[in-house]
């Protein structure tokens, strides 16, 4: 599972190092310049940053806060006992002030790995919920899941910052070789290209997930029961509070899609189908 996941990790950077490329080559090729030189010093600068303080971007994005055992003492006992049942370093652990209740893990690796809950979901969930979905989490941090999702959090952040100033450079130069028309592509297709990789990669992460946590405490239901909750609570009303290229990095997606196409975009599976393997998976024991 490891090799497997740092396999990912190096063909996910690699893939979107090679769009920001791209990226520079059109506007190169257009506009003139240096820009595929631009763009090949942001790419070895991103995939630095990216690998190694990826965890801190997607706290930051979160606006989390570190927390103390005498702060959250209940919060702190269920990640530690479930840390030591899955047999990993226990997170840092980090609150978030959100209303909207949901959780996410994050970090390069168990020795570097934090896991933060939102404040929303703290009194919408029993004890029994609340391990469910940390125990969640902690099968992403014990599936080296973290790593990956983390890298394409700030990937996807950089080339969504890129985009835009590439499409503001087309859009706005004043010579002939001026090309606005793609600006404007630029600035939906780049993010788009990182989101759907994003999706691609949070989809299947989060059944995984589900399964291994509820082995992990030997209670499917609890964190079915959990999804149902953060899904009731959280459908169209409360603002979430953090950047859309960290979306996926959490239990439950923070931007509620809605049906048909705009489904195709969500970064997670469907809470109901998540919810049927899981009850399914406590049918058969």
């Amino acid at each position: 599972m490891t090799g497997r996941n740092y396999l990912k990790t190096t063909l996910l950077l690699a893939g979107l190092s090679g769009l920001l490329l791209f990226i520079g080559s059109l506007l190169q090729a257009s506009l003139g310049g240096s820009w595929i030189t631009i763009m090949l010093v942001v790419v070895i600068a991103m995939n630095g940053v990216a690998y190694f303080y990826s965890d801190k971007i997607a706290i930051r994005a979160a606006h989390a806060v570190p927390v103390t055992e005498a702060q959250f003492p209940e919060l702190h006992q269920i990640v530690k006992g479930l840390a030591d049942r899955a047999g990993i370093p226990m997170p840092r652990l980090y609150v978030s002030p959100s209303r909207q209740p949901n959780a996410f893990a994050t970090g390069r690796n168990p020795q570097n790995a934090a896991v933060a809950v939102t404040q929303g979901i703290l009194p919408i969930l029993d004890r029994r919920e609340l391990e469910g979905v940390l125990a969640h989490e902690l099968s992403h941090v014990q599936n080296r899941d973290i790593l990956i999702s983390s890298v394409a959090a700030t990937i996807g952040a950089v080339i969504t910052w890129v985009a835009h100033i590439a499409a503001f450079a087309s859009m706005t130069d004043d010579d002939e070789g001026a090309n606005p028309l793609g600006g404007i592509l630029m600035l939906i297709l780049a993010p788009l290209a990182a989101g759907l990789i994003q999706m691609a990669i949070s989809r299947s992460r989060e059944f995984g997930a589900d399964a291994t946590g509820a082995r992990l405490i030997h209670d499917p239901r609890a964190l079915a029961s959990a999804l149902r909750k953060i899904e009731a609570y959280s459908r169209g009303t409360l603002p979430a509070t953090t950047n859309p290229s960290t979306a996926h990095l959490f239990i439950s997606n923070p931007f509620k899609g809605g049906a048909g196409v705009a489904n195709l975009f969500s970064t997670h599976p469907s809470t109901a189908e998540r919810v049927e393997r899981l009850e399914r998976m406590a049918y058969n024991g």
